[in-house]
């Protein structure tokens, strides 16, 4: 699974223009071909809005500390592919 979040600072892309180009530049990286990811997740969201984060790593709070638009970018097992919620 592909999780992609978008924290912009200003004016926000779309995040069905962002998917594509992170999925081919981590091809050989996180996996050996982009369609071998079965599940996407994509979100953007207001680096200065509010919201709460779980899980907090330390190279995600670099992003929130140099105040830049960024992305925050995980792939993890999918989910079970005979279960749809």
């Amino acid at each position: 699974m592909l999780q992609v979040t978008y924290f912009y600072d200003s004016v926000a892309m779309d995040v069905d223009n962002i998917v594509k180009p992170i999925q081919d530049a981590i091809i050989g990286l996180a996996y050996i071909d982009d369609n071998q990811v079965t599940d996407i997740l994509v979100r953007k969201r207001y680096l200065f809005g509010k919201f709460t984060m779980v899980n907090m790593t330390e190279t995600l709070l670099e992003g929130f500390v140099h105040g830049n638009q960024f992305l925050h970018i995980v792939v993890t097992d999918a989910p079970d592919q005979e279960v749809i919620t």
